[in-house]
This record gives C-alpha cells, sequence and structure tokens, in this order.
C-alpha cells in the first residue's frame, strides 16, 4: 500500500485534528503597521522580540505610562512613537496588527475584541484564548530562522528548544546556505535532474564529516547537516506542485 501524495494527506486530515493546527508564517513586518498596547515590561519584552527579529518595522505604542527601557529604546528609534494616554478604540485604525501588553484581564478582552470586529490581528500576552496568532521562539542563524510553537501548552519546552538549537546549530550553516543558492542558480535541466543534482551535493556533507559514534556532538552536527538538506529538498518537491519546474529555479 502506497503513502499518500502530499496533497491526499492535506485533503484528507480531519478538521478536528487535536494537534497543532497554528499556520507557520513569516511576516515581512517592515511593511505592516505594528500596534503595541502597553508599556510595561511585558509590552518591552514584545518590543524586544519585534526589532530583533524585524528591526525595520514602523511600530506606536500606546500606554498611559511607560518604562525607562522602552522610552530608552524609543529615543534611539525613530521608527517607535510613544503615546502616552489610555487606550481607545481609535487605537487600532492605523494598525495592520496589534500586540496587547496590559496587566488587566478586562482591558485585555476588550482590546481583543475590538481589534477582532474590525478584521484585524492581534496577540494578547499570556492569554491564548483571546489570540489570532503567537509569539513562538525562534532561532536565528543568519538567513536561516526557525519558529518553535508547542500551541501554547509549554512555552517552557519552546524555550529549551530554542537554547538546543541555538548551542547546537554550527554558525557555517550561513555559508551552507548561500552555497545552496549560488548553485540553485546555475543548475540546469529539468526539475528531476536537478533534484538529483543537489542529492548528490547534498550527500557529500555526509561523507565529509564522517559520523563519530563515541562523539555525540559530533554526531548530532553530521544529523543536523543532514536534517537541513533533506529539508531544502522536500520544500523544493512541496513548491512543484504549485509552480511550473521548468521556472521553479528561476525565482528571485
Amino acid at each position: 500500500m502506497t503513502e499518500p501524495s502530499f496533497l491526499e494527506a492535506a485533503i484528507t486530515t480531519p478538521a478536528n485534528d487535536n494537534s497543532n493546527n497554528l499556520f507557520p508564517i513569516f511576516l515581512k513586518l517592515e511593511n505592516l503597521r505594528l500596534l503595541i498596547i502597553g508599556g510595561g515590561y511585558v509590552a518591552f519584552e514584545k518590543l524586544g522580540a519585534v526589532l530583533k527579529n524585524a528591526p525595520a518595522t514602523q511600530i506606536t505604542m500606546v500606554s498611559i505610562t511607560f518604562n525607562d527601557e522602552i522610552r530608552e529604546i524609543a529615543g534611539n528609534q525613530n521608527r517607535i512613537r510613544l503615546v502616552e494616554k489610555t487606550y481607545d478604540s481609535s487605537d487600532l485604525l492605523y494598525a495592520d496588527i496589534v500586540i496587547s501588553a496590559v496587566n488587566d484581564i478586562l482591558t485585555s478582552k476588550r482590546i481583543s475584541e475590538d481589534t477582532i470586529a474590525i478584521g484585524k490581528l492581534i496577540n494578547v500576552a499570556d492569554k491564548p484564548d483571546l489570540c489570532d496568532f503567537y509569539l513562538g521562539s525562534i532561532v536565528k542563524k543568519g538567513n536561516l530562522k526557525i519558529a518553535i510553537s508547542t500551541n501554547g501548552k509549554s512555552p517552557t519546552i519552546a524555550k529549551r528548544l530554542k537554547e538546543v538549537l541555538n548551542d547546537t546549530l554550527p554558525p557555517l550553516l550561513e555559508d551552507v546556505l548561500l552555497n545552496m543558492e549560488k548553485i540553485r542558480n546555475t543548475l540546469k535541466g529539468d526539475f528531476t535532474s536537478k533534484v538529483i543534482t543537489l542529492n548528490h551535493i547534498t550527500r557529500s556533507l555526509a561523507t565529509q564529516h564522517k559520523i563519530i559514534k563515541t562523539n555525540p556532538q559530533k554526531s548530532s552536527q553530521v544529523f543536523l547537516y543532514l536534517l537541513l538538506a533533506f529539508a531544502l529538498i522536500t520544500v523544493g518537491y512541496i513548491l512543484s506542485f504549485f509552480y511550473p519546474p521548468q521556472n521553479f529555479f528561476n525565482f528571485k
């Protein structure tokens, strides 16, 4: 019996599946307007997460008062605007995405309801039931970025996985990605031949870095190289369903 194809599996997945059904996306946040409501430590954490991953984002923060850390960052960033006032639903009109970081459940519910009512997305700190999206733990190695989600079950586990991946993934992965891009842009032939070529190239990673059974750290590094190679090939295979194979490698 053959395994179901990617499309067959997607079609037959039950709607009441209790696993993690969050849809992972990466936003070009610098093209959107972000509103953060709150001015305390939680708002400071949210602001830091945004700036670390999308530093060019235009951010408006609304709060009765702001802590010193937020004021210091805003003083050095002309893309951050601080508005000292109580929240009002009119604050939402000039935002595309909203993050609520206020320490008041009634206000949080009101912000969530107001945002959803006008068809915009909201994240409410520590209130999963009021959120349209979550801010996951992020691992970044140059152009490689991995988002980790536990579906809100255990942020601690997500944090620990982030620490493990940050410590384990080698810095030279950035060189691997850049080299793979150069190779991808020079490959000729049909889609099948390109996949075969990429298979051959990535297989060399395993031969160049022999697994030493007595060295678990070396083994984990080789495994991660192979995992990255598999992921690159799998992504290409999936995209082939939606784009003509002959044009796939011409994307910029």
